[in-house]
């Protein structure tokens, strides 16, 4: 049996910002550390420029992308039954069955998988065949042959030879009837008499059997040589040859090569269930990637298959999290934001702190386990810090943020203000993006009932930039009756330096909603708000308290 190797995955939510980011690689190398157990950070969007700069800043790859954390067919047992090649005789695909404890063998070619052959295959073979001509049908190798009768080869040369031609004949009768019957290219079955052989051999037959053990003079060697017969010497019985000799045909020939069921490594048991469910194969063959045969798997393996170990951070809100994330087995959750709705089947570790931004929580983490900081896992968290308190200026921005940040700063070497405007500067330059991309990049969606909400956000320094990117999501709004599949959208244009956002609304009751949160009167799709720049902490729970009037 093989199993995908286990690991615990770290991720963020969708559309990730530089704190979910740097917070999942952090905390991934944390967990590692504390138990010594593979943990690795995933991410489930595109990452955003400010991002990528940051990664880059403080050479750190990327993390590997995964859209969904449902339970594959890597995650489960695999039974790793070897492949077998296509010329394996029945008999010895018999035995290997038997020997493994298995009813069905994967026939393949370099790892290619050709077709299936079960016990069930093997026992129609054997009871139907009453056709002497289908020996040299099946191109049965004559290694097969002497394999299956426990024979010796006593002329002529086995290798990739093959009997190709003819049909398998018993020499029961005198040399003067085996003339009528036995023609060129056939296998003969007979004993010890030396006419019978030398009638067969000068008949042209391919192959003889000789049974019983029996002594092949030299006469008859030399002859059989001269005319290129097989001779081959068997201890058997004419009676067990001939029960025997057909199951030396090579398995290629009989297996199913058409409408395979099969699946790959990377589909998802939500996806296999049911096909299984409808068929009555006991095994079902795996591919990888690549499209090679790696093993089997049978209902059974489904019973006991264990799903994916997640841990969450900087969200806590079923929407917002990676697909199939329902389906895995949720470890932990870490995160600074208001209570979601994500639902666990057991027990889990959740740390959610009033707090500016999760790297701050990851930070103090390090510090209650003893875990020295490296200089570039300091460098993610401090820029995570000033990404999300947007420099401190946030309202969610606490002393215990500043604090973490500025000790961060110190180990990774860095100058806040000067990253700050690098990191700021690089999250603004949008000229490359489409206005659907800045649209999406940080959008999160909240529920409050049966009403839900969509905000996205761009943050900049730079007024000019805010008004551009502005004039592009409006352009974009009025080519899209629907830019999201929430009932309200808002879009955050926020200016860091004059510390306040223009906010542009869509969708039914979006307007009297900011009239009601932030006692404003917007006009038809725009209000200007002084003060506010945070999303988390002010823009959602003013939206959130004004609904529940």
């Amino acid at each position: 049996m093989t199993t995908h190797k286990k690991k615990v995955i770290v991720i963020g939510h969708k559309n990730p910002d530089t704190d979910s980011i740097c917070s999942a690689i952090a905390y991934a190398e944390l967990k590692q550390t504390i138990t010594g157990k593979l943990h690795v950070a995933r991410c489930c969007g595109e990452l955003n420029p400010e991002t990528q700069y940051v990664l880059s800043r403080f050479g750190v790859d990327a993390p590997d992308y995964i859209d969904d954390v449902g339970t594959q067919v890597k995650d489960i047992e695999i039974r790793e039954t070897p492949g077998v090649n296509p010329l394996m005789s029945l008999k010895r695909a018999w035995l290997s069955m038997r020997e493994q404890h298995v009813v069905t063998l994967a026939i393949t070619t370099e790892s290619h998988l050709d077709g299936l052959i079960t016990v069930s295959d093997i026992a129609r073979a054997a009871m139907e065949m009453v056709d002497n001509g289908i020996l040299s049908r099946a191109k049965t190798p004559y290694e097969n042959i002497i394999d299956t009768l426990d024979a010796a080869l006593v002329v002529g040369e086995a290798g990739s030879r093959r009997f190709s031609t003819g049909k398998v004949l018993i020499a029961a009768a005198n040399p003067d009837l085996m003339e009528d019957y036995i023609e060129k290219g056939d296998l003969v079955i007979l004993g010890n008499r030396y006419e019978s052989q030398l009638c067969a051999i000068e008949m042209g037959a391919a192959c003889i059997v000789v049974c019983e053990g029996a002594k092949v003079s030299k006469t008859i060697m030399h002859l059989a040589e001269e005319k290129k017969c097989v001779v081959i010497s068997t201890p058997h019985d004419t009676f067990t040859v001939a029960r025997q000799i057909n199951l030396s045909m090579p398995i290629g020939y009989f297996m199913t090569s058409e409408n395979l069921v099969l699946f790959h490594t990377d589909a998802y048991i939500d996806e296999i269930r049911e096909t299984m469910a409808k068929r009555r194969n006991r095994d079902f063959p795996i591919l990888n990637h690549k499209g090679e045969y790696v093993g089997m798997i049978s209902r059974r393996n489904l019973m006991g298959m264990s799903r994916k170990q997640v841990i969450l951070v900087d969200h806590n809100e079923r929407n917002q999290a990676v697909d199939g994330v329902e389906n895995a087995e949720i470890l932990e959750i870490i995160d600074h934001h208001r209570l979601g709705a994500i639902h666990t089947v057991s027990p889990v570790f959740f740390r959610n702190q009033p707090l500016g931004c999760t790297a701050t929580i990851i930070r103090m983490m390090y510090r209650e386990n003893g875990v020295e900081i490296t200089r570039k896992t300091a460098g993610l968290l401090c820029a995570a810090i000033i990404s999300d308190t947007l420099m401190f200026r946030s309202p969610t921005c606490t002393e215990v943020d500043r604090k973490a940040a500025e000790e961060l700063a110190v180990i990774a070497e860095v100058d806040l203000q000067d990253l700050a405007e690098k990191m700021f500067e690089a999250g603004s330059n949008l000229s490359d993006k489409s206005a659907e991309e800045i649209m999406f990049q940080d959008f999160k969606k909240f529920s409050a009932g049966d009403v839900s909400i969509g905000v996205g956000q761009v943050s900049s320094m730079n007024c000019q930039e805010l008004a551009n990117i502005e004039e592009r999501i409006r352009l974009y709004w009025n080519q899209n009756r629907e830019v999201s599949d929430t009932d309200m959208t808002f879009f955050m244009l926020t200016d860091i330096s004059q510390e306040k956002s223009r906010v542009l609304f869509r969708g039914k009751g979006a307007k009297d909603l900011l009239a009601a949160g932030f006692s404003i009167r917007p006009d038809t799709d725009v209000c200007e708000i002084p003060g506010l720049i945070s999303r988390k902490k002010q823009l959602i729970p003013g939206l959130m308290v004004a609904l529940q009037i």
